[in-house]
């Protein structure tokens, strides 16, 4: 486990940056409270076995006393480096991003279910979707109770929205909560 550097770094802020926008500084300068007893610390990425995990200083520090073989992890996986070097956020940031989203969609019933199932979203599940939001921004998607179910792209504006027929893609999909069912051998 060793800190990211500069273009890891760089390459994960810049897809947190997508999905939370100016809020980024609170994740970054979110303070910890682990423990009466310890001193207040931040919360800090660390990359191990091309995962990058999301952890209290604290909890760092105590991970320390484990070799680097035996570790399995520490904190929350917020993402991974694939074997082409690019950085892809995974389902386990959904909490993250859904307390910073700066864009969020709303789905209908009708349409969870198929979200859950990997496709995207079209226009015709779409219940709401945040103004000033634009094709190509980071997106977090939520059930109509508020309930976060995953995240995507969105590939339409709001504006856009309004106009296109009920079988047009609105958000693409890139992860949701269903994928602990689907890929539970890789998570």
């Amino acid at each position: 486990m060793r800190p990211l550097d500069e273009k890891e770094t760089t390459a994960v802020f810049e897809k947190l940056f997508k999905f939370t926008g100016p809020n980024l500084k609170h994740i970054v300068e979110r303070p910890e409270t682990e423990g009466p007893d310890d001193p207040p610390g931040r919360y800090c990425f660390r990359l191990h076995k091309n995962r990058v995990y999301y952890a209290s200083e604290t909890l760092i520090r105590r991970a320390t006393n484990v070799s680097r073989e035996r570790l399995v992890s520490v904190g929350t996986c917020i993402g991974k480096y694939t074997k082409t070097g690019s950085f892809r956020l995974t389902v386990q940031s959904l909490d993250l991003l859904a307390a910073h989203a700066r864009h969020k969609v709303w789905l209908k019933p009708t349409a969870e279910m198929s979200f859950l199932y990997g496709n995207s979203v079209l226009k015709g599940g779409l219940a709401r979707i945040t103004d000033n939001t634009n094709a190509g921004d980071g997106v977090v998607v939520y059930s109509m109770s508020d309930i976060p179910l995953g995240f995507g792209v969105a590939a339409r504006s709001t504006q856009d929205c309004r106009k296109t027929d009920t079988n047009a893609i609105v958000v693409n999909h890139q992860a949701d909560v269903g994928e602990y069912l689907r890929h539970e051998e890789d998570l």
